[in-house]
């Protein structure tokens, strides 16, 4: 199941033919697999890692990291709260920290106005949120072990005396 999954992960375009061969398994195998991958919550979504700076709709996008301080309730402690963070279709990923702030957010908008309002109308006016600290992203260099920027290697050739 590991292996199957290590493939995936590497390509989920990989065919369940190409699975098979490669793991030496049957073709029926490894589709049951996957489907108990799938079943089991393991693998939640098959999806495109697009290069944020040859995609136009990415690249007109603001992306921002938000530093937040919350006030954890009783008897939930962090996740109601997390819960309230993660339903925005601005935030795109979430998480809890140690540190010196407690959850990480990672938001997207169509300009610097839309992130400024999401942040002062919609995060900080919720319950339990005691402070955030905004900081965007100017440029993406590796995600997800994606590395984006090309080798810009100066091509030309030397002239010599």
């Amino acid at each position: 199941m590991d292996e199957i999954l290590d493939l995936l992960r590497q390509n989920a375009r990989l065919s369940v033919e190409d699975i098979a061969a490669m793991t030496k398994k049957t073709t029926d195998e490894v589709k049951q697999i996957i489907k108990k991958l799938e079943d089991d919550g393991v693998i939640l979504k098959y999806a495109a890692i697009v290069n944020p700076e040859k995609d136009k709709v990415a690249k007109d996008k603001v992306v921002a990291e938000i530093q937040i301080q919350v006030q954890p309730q009783r008897e939930h402690g962090f996740d109601a709260i997390a819960d309230r963070i993660y339903r925005f279709p601005q935030v795109k990923s979430l998480y809890l920290m140690s540190g010196g702030y407690d959850l990480k957010v990672l938001i997207e908008g169509d300009n610097l106005k839309d992130v400024a309002l999401f942040v002062s109308e919609k995060l900080s006016t919720l319950e339990g949120v005691r402070s955030t600290k905004t900081n965007f992203v100017l440029k993406t260099y590796k995600e997800n072990d994606i590395v984006y920027v090309e080798d810009e290697r100066d091509r030309r050739e030397t002239v010599q005396s």
